[in-house]
């Protein structure tokens, strides 16, 4: 989820003025991200609200007035205020206030982990890959005949008192479809909690599984090499046979013998 123009500049203010309100308090910031994904959740749904709130002839005090007596008694004053923020602010189009609301829920909630937060990416990417493997879930999740609350349950008997409480929220968050998929969302929210923190997301393809002491070596390489902290997710996968394959960002370093054999095929082809 990204952002031009206007909508760039409103988000990065509302990022600070975020941080200034969940700052040092897990409970605040998971009460705070939960009603943001529920306000961006209402304006979703209601189109003419959306467009009332991001047309720029209609004053900010009316827009921020409209704001607290909808949301006045559905969300926290310090949601309601950084919402009449987000609303006196110009948008590139209308859908971005939607967005970027969700996306400050997310904030909030992986500020919500605390010191957890390198276990809340380990988190994501599990249940992502778990959902990835399983037809069965996966099925669950996206089918258009279940109902939210059928599909929420699904994730509390699955995850609770066995993933971080910003693990469930997020899981739950995914199903919201704001993205092409559950597994996209969590990928992208897990992309999120690496940033709060000033990482990067390195996919590491292994043949079998690295050893503590290999992981933190490759994590040191990487972090000397791309000058910040990097959260490694490794993926198991006997197709590489050998060695290693890591994306980061657009950039791939692929080391495997699978590779290998298949560079030496096309050599001897051609």
């Amino acid at each position: 989820m990204s952002f031009r123009g206007a909508s760039a500049e409103a988000f990065a203010s509302l990022t600070t003025d975020l941080d200034g309100t969940v700052s040092g308090a897990p409970e605040t910031a998971a009460r705070v991200g939960g009603d943001l994904f529920s306000v961006s959740g209402v304006l979703r749904t209601e189109a003419g609200l959306r467009r009332v709130l991001t047309d720029v002839s209609v004053a900010p005090e009316a827009k921020a007035g409209l704001v607290r007596d909808i949301f006045g008694d559905k969300a926290v004053d310090s949601v309601v205020t950084l919402v009449a923020s987000a609303v006196a602010k110009r948008w590139t189009v209308g859908r971005d206030l939607a967005d970027a609301l969700e996306r400050l829920g997310v904030l909030a909630t992986v500020k919500s982990a605390g010191s957890d937060t390198g276990r809340l990416s380990d988190e994501l990417f599990e249940i992502g890959q778990l959902v990835k493997n399983t037809p069965e879930l996966r099925d669950a999740f996206s089918d258009p005949a279940r109902s939210q609350e059928d599909k929420r349950a699904l994730v509390h008997t699955l995850f609770d008192n066995k993933a971080l409480p910003a693990s469930v929220a997020l899981v739950e968050q995914a199903l919201a479809g704001t993205y092409r998929t559950v597994g996209v969302a969590l990928a992208e929210y897990q992309q999120a909690a690496a940033e709060v923190h000033g990482q990067s997301v390195a996919e590491v393809r292994v043949a079998t599984a690295l050893s503590e002491a290999d992981r933190q070596r490759l994590t040191d390489v990487l972090s000397r090499q791309y000058g910040r902290a990097v959260h490694l997710n490794v993926v198991v996968d006997p197709g590489v046979i050998g060695g290693l394959r890591v994306e980061i960002g657009d950039d791939v370093i692929d080391g495997t013998v699978s590779n290998r054999l298949s560079e030496a095929g096309r050599k001897l082809a051609g």
